[in-house]
C-alpha cells in the first residue's frame, strides 16, 4: 500500500519526519517498558509470558485476578506495540 502525502514544502517534510521520529522513539520506549516488566513476571513466576498466556489462570498467580489482568495486559500492549514499529519500518519518506 502507498499513501501520498502532499506537502507544500521542505519544512512540511521536515515536521512529517520530525513526528515519525518522536513516534517510533515513544514507541520503542514503551517497548522497553513492556520487557522489564514481562520480564519481572517472568522471573516471579519462572515461566515464559507464552506459557503463562496459554497454561495458566489467575488462581495460579499470588496477586489473583488483578496480577492476571496486569499480566495480559501488558503482553498484549507489548505485541500492539511490536507491530506498530514493525509496520514503521516499511515507511519510506521520498520528495519529489
Amino acid at each position: 500500500m502507498t499513501m501520498l502525502i502532499d506537502l507544500p514544502g521542505e519544512q512540511g517534510a521536515d515536521t512529517v519526519r520530525n513526528a515519525l521520529a518522536a513516534y517510533k522513539a515513544r514507541l520503542e520506549q514503551g517497548q522497553r517498558r513492556g520487557r522489564r516488566r514481562l520480564s519481572e513476571f517472568e522471573r516471579r513466576y519462572g515461566v515464559s509470558t507464552e506459557h503463562f498466556l496459554k497454561e495458566m489462570t489467575a488462581e495460579d498467580l499470588a496477586g489473583g485476578d488483578l496480577e492476571y489482568v496486569e499480566w495480559a495486559g501488558e503482553a498484549k500492549v507489548s505485541k500492539g506495540v511490536e507491530s506498530e514499529l514493525k509496520d514503521l519500518e516499511h515507511v519510506h519518506l521520498r520528495l519529489r
